[in-house]
């Protein structure tokens, strides 16, 4: 399951403490999974393997105030080093992943599938939250397709940046895909309209897309593409990062005709996309140095666009008694 590092503007855990969150995530998205076949396997109703907070005394109402945010206020009085654990605790306890399925599953598959479609929520969740701050994420982002199948489908080693919006001389550029594999960084943009529409690659400026008796022009999409690759390999060359960038135009639905396709830009449509797909979801590689010194130069640069989740705590009785 690639590692969704970073989604348009919002933070991220990752930004954090780049080297923790990588083998934090994969340990629980294991544990988790054997703790569900297991129960699973021994007849557990699966609909109830949340337990009970101890500190709260199991009531829901008490639970709506156990909150790791507000104990921070708390510790005033406390050793530094004892909030620096108990910070930590907190934050083991607030992204912790607990699958609750509403629906026995027919078999192991069916399971999986159940717990896999929450967990690409719950990374969601990872990719635009912390302790201390959450970012309003954008709903599309949950049917999204794609970015479902680079994360559920690609290997734990692969850090993904989807979108992600960084400042280039002071200025927010969204850039496209950015997908860090453990050997080269790959730049990624997207090509699809209707399903089975060809794409020819015509002008400097537009692209010919045709569907049936339909013609329209688009934005060549190697303009965008070429400026990604110009960003990244800039941002590596001044960190002293050696570590090769490759660019694609993807397109899983469409077929693309670019005869004047320049030597450094591979085209995929959805006669090479299985074959390529699936070589990126075989990888056995295990994530490099490189991989992160480049993933953690592309976080310093991103932009961030978050509230306080305190604030927020506070908010939320007030805004109940409003209504009541």
């Amino acid at each position: 399951m690639a590692q969704l590092v970073k989604l348009l503007d919002y933070i991220s855990r990752y930004e954090n403490d780049l080297s923790r969150y990588p083998t934090q995530f994969i340990r629980l998205k294991k544990s988790q999974w054997e703790r569900m076949r297991f129960q699973w396997e021994n007849g557990t109703d699966l609909s109830v393997l949340e337990t009970e907070d101890e500190g709260s005394g199991g009531n829901p109402e008490d639970r709506k105030w156990f909150n790791p945010i507000l104990r921070l206020f708390n510790r005033k009085q406390e050793p530094e080093d004892e909030q620096i654990e108990e910070q930590e605790a907190d934050a083991e306890e607030e992204f912790d992943f607990q699958p609750n399925l509403v629906q026995r599953p027919n078999d192991i598959a069916h399971m999986r599938k159940l717990y896999l479609d929450q967990l690409f929520h719950f990374q969601i969740k990872w990719a635009s939250s912390t302790l201390l701050d959450k970012s309003r994420v954008d709903a599309r982002f949950f049917r999204d397709m794609f970015l479902r199948e680079l994360t559920l489908q690609l290997p734990d080693s692969y850090l993904l940046f989807y979108y992600p919006i960084v400042k280039v001389k002071k200025a927010p550029v969204e850039l496209d895909i950015i997908l860090l594999t453990p050997i080269e960084c790959m730049c990624l943009t997207v090509v699809e309209k209707e399903d089975a529409a060809v794409f020819i690659g015509e002008s400097d400026r537009f692209w010919l897309k045709k569907f049936g008796d339909q013609e329209a022009k688009l934005l060549n999409p190697t303009i965008g593409l070429n400026r990604m690759e110009k960003i990244i390999t800039g941002l590596f060359a001044r960190e002293g990062i050696e570590f090769p960038v490759r660019k694609y135009i993807v397109s899983r639905n469409g077929y693309i005709d670019y005869p004047g396709s320049p030597y450094d830009i591979r085209a995929i449509d959805r006669r090479s996309f299985p074959d390529w797909f699936n070589g990126l979801a075989q990888s056995t590689t295990p994530m490099k140095f490189n991989q992160f010194k480049a993933a953690q130069a592309i976080l310093d640069i991103g932009q961030t666009t978050a509230m306080s989740r305190l604030l927020e705590s506070f908010e939320q009785p007030e805004e109940q008694d409003e209504e009541e």
